[in-house]
């Protein structure tokens, strides 16, 4: 599977681990509680969901409703909450970039503290890594650009180094074992919004 159509699985399986849902509120959903910036169209979506669903990791049921169109709702399946609990538990380099990475953020409330670390401090070196990439091309190009270049590339160093600096916050919050107080709110609500 590629790994665009794998992360829309653990998105979707772990979406359906709280409730079924049908299409529009898988979709709905994914836009809202994993970030817009994961907007999938339905051209991704119901190939996914047809997949999962020949795979066996979910199932597919459909809902009339009284002068309403009939509705496809999903279920995870016992093998679908297998999947779920495998894909929540990888670490690997995989776990660390971008797409991945927000997918696994978002499920961290079922995630094993040792995973959650590994994924965290992976994803940090990764970036730290993009850091010297775009340094040194900042150092190289800035007597050969123009301005609005310049900035463009100044402001994706500060977005990299930003994303650096809260991923140290996470980790010494992970560590010491107590929310900072940033965090505190949406730390309360994760668990009771997860946990059947």
């Amino acid at each position: 599977m590629a790994r665009s159509s794998g992360v829309l699985e653990f998105a979707v399986l772990g979406l359906l681990h709280d409730s079924p849902m049908h299409g529009y509120e898988l979709r709905k959903r994914i836009g809202s509680e994993l970030g817009t910036f994961r907007a999938y169209s339905y051209g991704s979506l119901y190939p996914a969901l047809k997949t999962m669903t020949k795979d066996g990791l979910i199932e597919a049921d459909d809902f009339s409703g009284v002068g309403r169109r009939s509705k496809i709702v999903y279920t995870l399946t016992a093998d679908g909450k297998d999947r779920f609990q495998e894909l929540i538990s990888q670490s690997g380099p995989a776990s660390w970039e971008d797409e991945a990475f927000g997918v696994h953020l978002a499920f961290f409330a079922r995630t094993n503290k040792d995973v959650r670390l590994r994924i965290l401090e992976g994803r940090r070196s990764r970036l730290e890594e993009r850091l010297d990439t775009l340094r040194t091309s900042l150092r190289n190009a800035s007597a050969r650009v123009d301005n609005y270049t310049l900035a463009l590339q100044e402001h994706g160093l500060e977005s990299v180094e930003r994303e650096v600096r809260w991923l140290n916050e996470l980790i010494a919050t992970e560590r010491d074992g107590s929310p900072s107080s940033r965090r505190t709110k949406a730390s309360s609500d994760a668990p009771a919004k997860f946990e059947k």
